[in-house]
């Protein structure tokens, strides 16, 4: 039966190619060896090669790990077990640096070998299968979960997906209740540490007293209370990714401990004296106005450089009103099938008072309301009477005309944007500037209020 799998062995003794190739022929559909690294990369690069099997001397200036490196390099994706008479735990943990899956030591055990060949293939098919899942989420609108089809969200799918799969430290922006949580998540899952821990922890709500051993744990007897040695989460995030979340929240020392763990990659447990090496992908978020915070003197600014190397700027719901009836749809199946209810649907004229309302608790709001409504109404047909009154449009005054609070707002956002506009001719980086936002922010902007 075909696997679709193909293998490049890499050798410089022709009998073990011709041995590894006879002992794996049942692995694999197609088999080519070569000799040097010349030979190996023009194979590699005229062929489909999902395994790389490479011994570390190689004739030439270039040897079996350099030839890794290079394979890495060109497609990532493909696996490589390296092979070498001189096994060193320094050779090995470097042939797991350049890319390698595996690491051999000759004399080869041909059972041995068609075990980590196995688990090898193995491992390239689900990261195959992985990636691909990835692709459907990110083309039909989703992306781990978060759901949007409006301009803002699809620019912030873009960024989740340019960085994801690196190390860059992400800075989240955006009110209470848009997802921010939801977006670190996406990207943890859609990098190569995603096999790896997700620890998410929220600076807002501790004391300033426990936070430095929330963060970087404790040893046993370091205080009072403290009865066993207990790791924090630069420790339980190794080779993960750490949420920091509400990080403006923190207090000042706190701020210059955690600038240093950025900058050294090094931390100490409370009561501790061994330093310890941090391997965690760094987000944080913030609800916050982070240049306000700053100019106050609350928020350090070398700290926010540091973190704020890539910014992701999250719209409110108010912002995004096309999304809504898409969000209402999937929290309200959601939750009829959570709550062991028939399916609902709502009138059009709940659907409208739905995307008009103001929504000031966001996507978080929208969720509570959904299953509010699923678990209280029995009707098949939800209609606007129905809804909370909080989402109902404010009455407008005889006398005073007034107008909802959202609607004023964006009013007078629109008119900022026009007169901004104007003063700089329509230059729409002096404009950004001027308003203090970003020109993708207003790139959006201009598209949302029609200001072409």
């Amino acid at each position: 039966m075909s696997n679709g799998f193909h293998i490049l062995i890499v050798d410089d003794e022709p009998n073990m190619r011709s041995g590894l190739a006879k002992g794996l022929a049942k692995e694999a559909d197609l088999i080519e060896t070569a000799g040097t690294v010349n030979e190996a990369l023009d194979k590699f690069d005229a062929g489909n090669f999902q395994l790389v099997i490479a011994d570390v001397r190689l004739p030439g200036d270039r040897d079996g790990l350099e030839l890794v490196s290079l394979i890495h390099e060109r497609k990532p994706e493909t696996t490589a077990i390296v092979i070498t008479a001189h096994g060193t735990v320094e050779t090995a943990v470097d042939a797991m640096r350049r890319g390698a899956f595996d690491f051999i030591t000759k004399p080869v055990d041909l059972n041995l070998i068609r075990q980590q060949v196995a688990k090898a293939l193995n491992h390239h098919r689900l990261q195959a299968e992985n990636r691909e899942l990835k692709d459907r989420l990110a083309d039909a609108g989703e992306i781990s979960g978060i759901i949007g089809n409006c301009a803002a969200m699809q620019d912030v799918f873009l960024q989740i997906r340019q960085v994801a799969d690196t190390d860059a430290t992400v800075f989240i922006q955006g009110e209470s209740g848009t997802g921010k949580e939801l977006i670190a998540r996406a990207l943890h899952d859609l990098s190569s540490r995603s096999s790896g821990p997700f620890v998410a922890v929220n600076l807002g709500a501790l004391p300033e007293t426990l936070l430095e051993s929330e963060l970087f744990g404790h040893e046993k007897g370091s205080f009072t209370g403290a009865s066993r040695q207990k790791p924090g989460c630069f420790e339980q995030s190794r080779g993960g990714t750490l949420f920091l979340d509400e990080i403006t929240e923190i207090p000042a020392k706190s701020q210059v401990d955690l600038l240093r763990v950025l900058e050294t990659g090094q931390f100490m447990r409370v009561g501790g004296e061994e330093l310890l090496e941090s391997d965690a992908r760094i987000v944080s978020a913030t609800n916050k106005d982070v240049q306000e915070l700053i100019d106050d003197g609350t928020f350090r600014d070398d700290l926010y450089y540091r973190l704020n190397i890539v910014p992701i700027q999250i719209p409110a719901l108010r912002e995004r009103r096309e999304d809504i009836p898409m969000l209402v749809e999937h929290f309200l199946n959601h939750f009829c099938q959570r709550h062991n209810r028939p399916p609902r649907k709502f009138a059009d004229e709940a659907m409208h008072v739905l995307t008009a309302a103001a929504w000031p608790g966001n996507v978080r709001q929208l969720r509570n309301v959904m299953e509010r409504l699923v678990v209280t109404v029995t009707d098949d047909i939800i209609t606007a009477e129905r809804l909370p009154a909080e989402l109902h449009p404010m009455s407008r005054s005889t006398s005073g005309g007034v107008r909802p609070l959202v609607e004023a707002t964006e009013a007078a956002e629109k008119d900022a944007i026009q007169a901004a506009l104007a003063a700089a001719n329509c230059h729409r980086e002096e404009t950004a500037k001027a308003l203090g936002i970003s020109v993708r922010t207003l790139h959006y902007k201009i598209n949302r209020y029609g200001l072409h």
